[in-house]
């Protein structure tokens, strides 16, 4: 209500932002999934046909024909009234009761010096009730008293006449149109019928889309495909789910290609590095080419590291891996060198991931912290769709305007931190690798310690 009475307060206020936030509103009420909406789809309209239907049905045909019902009996009952009124003699009487009954299928009596019952209280809804009276009062014009309610087959009339009380039972179809739930229930049976046939069907049209889903989920995980993926369903979908393969085995190739051929640059860089090395010790000891050798050291570390990432990525299968045995390895890494280390697991334990590149991702940003801070909290946290490990030091930090860039390879913040002799600058750009590759990412912060905060969510 708030919003409606800031439209009123704001005359000037465009009526276009109403309008976008009633639609706002309505797409948050209703379901996102594909199958819930075709569900929709289907039964929205056949509800509001069945109940415009149903409307001018009761209004139209079920009111129409209970008037006419009701209007005939009411003629008989005036009828009956005229020849008692005019033949007033027992006889008469006993008489007119007959060919009523027998005739006109009404069970008359004419109780003398008799009284009308109280008013009855109205139901609800009734058309019977409403109509019948309406037609008494019309053409009888005389007090009366009726009861339509029960299940009772018969309607009860009383109308006072000249000293006496007329009696009436009349069966309730001749002034009712009792057979219209036949209808209303041929209705909704079928419609329900129509139901059942069109969720079954979309199902078996959703299941395809559904299986598409999976497999482009999985892949983006850096999970193998289900098996049993086939593209099937529709021709739309079967072309969504071939398009989808083929691009998966373009992007497999392309990758197992540029794995292939930087693993042989950096093969054959090693060989020349390893002339190199071979030239320098046998040049001997000399101060100028002291120099030259840790630069040698430092590309022999780097074509390592990036080998051995290379190999672990083309080779390495989805596995379990335990954080806590994982944790408990670092934390004893962190003792070695003097520094704390200290961590929380909440939810399971054990997380389905690639075991050997997620242990190098924990590890290149648990080597960061140790080599730049003394401090380190671990908190990692499995939910039902996604595993975060937070990262927190104490450390120097980065500035935010090389967060990005730490990320790029062989990226180095010389004037920020001095060098260290281990560091290739491929440390982080590792890490988000194999963070993407699971479907995840690495995020850099402000850690509450002082130093930085880094992020690792992925898929699980």
């Amino acid at each position: 209500m708030a919003i409606f009475d800031s439209l009123r307060r704001d005359p000037d206020r465009p009526p276009q932002f109403g309008l976008r936030w009633m639609s706002r509103w309505l797409r948050r009420q209703l379901p996102t999934g594909l199958y819930a909406r075709s569900l929709l789809i289907i039964i929205l309209p056949m509800l509001i046909l069945q109940t415009v239907l149903a409307f001018l049905f009761m209004e139209r045909h079920w009111q129409m024909v209970t008037q006419r019902l009701s209007s005939a009996v009411t003629r008989d009952i005036a009828a009956v009234i005229d020849l008692i009124e005019t033949y007033p003699s027992a006889q008469d009487n006993a008489t007119m009761v007959r060919i009523a009954r027998h005739r006109l299928g009404l069970t008359v009596s004419v109780e003398t010096n008799g009284e009308l019952p109280a008013p009855r209280p109205k139901p609800f809804f009734s058309i019977l009730d409403q109509i019948l009276s309406d037609q008494i009062t019309q053409q009888i014009r005389r007090p009366f008293w009726i009861d339509t309610l029960g299940d009772s087959k018969f309607v009860e009339i009383r109308i006072r006449l000249d000293g006496k009380i007329l009696r009436i039972f009349a069966n309730r179809s001749q002034a009712y149109a009792s057979n219209t739930h036949i209808f209303l229930l041929w209705m909704v049976g079928t419609s329900l019928v129509l139901i059942i046939i069109s969720t079954l069907f979309l199902r078996g049209q959703i299941r395809p889309i559904l299986s598409l889903a999976r497999a482009a989920e999985s892949f983006g995980k850096g999970q193998k495909p289900p098996e049993d993926f086939s593209p099937r369903g529709a021709d739309e979908v079967r072309r969504a789910g071939l398009a989808f393969i083929l691009m998966r085995e373009r992007i497999e190739r392309q990758m197992e290609q540029r794995t292939a051929m930087l693993t042989g640059v950096s093969h054959d860089l090693r060989t020349i590095l390893t002339r190199f090395k071979l030239q320098l010790a046998l040049a001997g000891d000399n101060p100028e080419l002291d120099a030259l050798g840790q630069d040698v050291e430092d590309m022999q570390t780097m074509l390592e590291g990036y080998m051995a990432f290379a190999r672990g990525e083309a080779e390495e299968d989805l596995g379990t891996l335990d954080l806590r045995a994982l944790f408990d390895k670092l934390q004893n890494d962190f003792a070695l060198h003097g520094k704390s280390l200290t961590y929380a697991i909440q939810g399971e334990e054990e997380i389905s991931v690639r075991p050997n590149a997620f242990a190098r991702l924990v590890g290149n940003l648990a080597s960061n912290a140790m080599r730049y801070a003394n401090r380190l909290e671990i908190d990692a946290r499995q939910s039902a769709k996604w595993l975060t490990v937070v990262f927190d030091d104490d450390g120097p930090g980065i500035a935010r305007e090389f967060r990005d860039d730490v990320f790029k390879p062989f990226f180095r913040l010389d004037e920020a931190r001095n060098l260290d002799a281990s560091g290739t600058g491929l440390g982080l750009a590792i890490a988000r690798d194999i963070a993407r590759s699971h479907g995840g990412n690495v995020m850099l912060a402000d850690s509450p310690l002082g130093g930085l905060r880094a992020t690792i969510r992925i898929p699980v």
